[in-house]
């Protein structure tokens, strides 16, 4: 009996580690673009939906920064920038793409609460947090 309760519990307890979902628009921390976070597939992405600020080189802007070359043409409107997002626990895991500096990084996500989205882009062992605001 007292197994059956513990399984029960274990049960009961398995949703409260589910990751809430991340996805929706979200106001980057420099409220300079909008970013629209859905399914691609069986993860999660984010893409830019919108600049708050235009870029230096106006709404056509290019992914200039970009390390390859052969991707320094693409348009940044639209690109994704969270990519291969999966569900870890309470967080989603995943990579973050910096189009000003051209750097991909390993990325955690996380909400917290309805209308903040917790962000990190780390190096190894070290992360550097935002928070997005959801878009209104």
């Amino acid at each position: 009996m007292k197994r059956l309760l513990a399984l029960a519990a274990l049960l009961v307890a398995q949703p409260l580690l589910a990751a809430e979902p991340v996805s929706g628009r979200w106001v980057t921390a420099e409220k300079d673009a909008v970013i629209s976070i859905g399914p691609c597939g069986k993860q999660v992405c984010g893409t830019i939906a919108k600049f708050l600020v235009p870029p230096p080189q106006g709404l056509d802007q290019r992914d200039v920064n970009n390390r390859d070359a052969a991707k320094r043409s693409r348009k940044l409107l639209g690109m994704a920038i969270l990519t291969g997002f999966s569900e870890d626990g309470d967080q989603w895991r995943g990579q973050i793409y910096d189009p000003k500096s051209g750097k991909t990084y390993r990325s955690i996500i996380k909400r917290k609460g309805a209308n903040v989205l917790e962000v990190k882009g780390c190096i190894g062992p070290f992360c550097q947090t935002q928070v997005w605001r959801r878009s209104s």
